[in-house]
């Protein structure tokens, strides 16, 4: 089973990877608006590995409450799946050719469950540092 520490690392390189994607390959199948939907999955995407590092430096430290930390640690991963990934997917859809419009209601949900890790954070954490 992979460490906390490494699955950051690896959605840190995916993200880095999708983001280059994004930047360098997206233009040729997809239409500027679509690039930015992919653009701001990616942003969260981003945004979000400081989550999980927040998680992961803050466990073990005095006064942390480790299930709140794993908790927000959980969430955060189901949300860049749920919030990224379906604006990824969004933005791939003049790409993929397929019907996915039914994802726009994918993404708030994604972004409940970042909501609900930065909760669990600020739970966890309270009394670290």
């Amino acid at each position: 089973m992979l460490s906390r520490l490494s699955i950051l690392a690896l959605l840190g390189a995916a993200a880095v990877a999708i983001g280059a994607f994004g930047a360098h390959g997206l233009e040729k199948v997809a239409t500027p608006d679509n690039i930015e939907i992919y653009r701001t999955g990616n942003r969260y995407h981003f945004y979000h590995l400081l989550l999980l590092f927040l998680a992961i430096w803050a466990s073990g430290r005095d006064g942390a409450k480790e299930k709140w930390l794993s908790w927000s640690f959980r969430l955060t991963l189901v949300g860049i799946l749920l919030f990224s990934g379906s604006l990824y997917l969004q933005g791939l859809r003049d790409a993929i050719s397929a019907n996915i419009n039914w994802l726009g209601a994918i993404t708030p949900l994604g972004g409940s469950f970042f909501i609900a890790a930065w909760a669990c954070l600020a739970v966890g954490g309270r009394k670290v540092g």
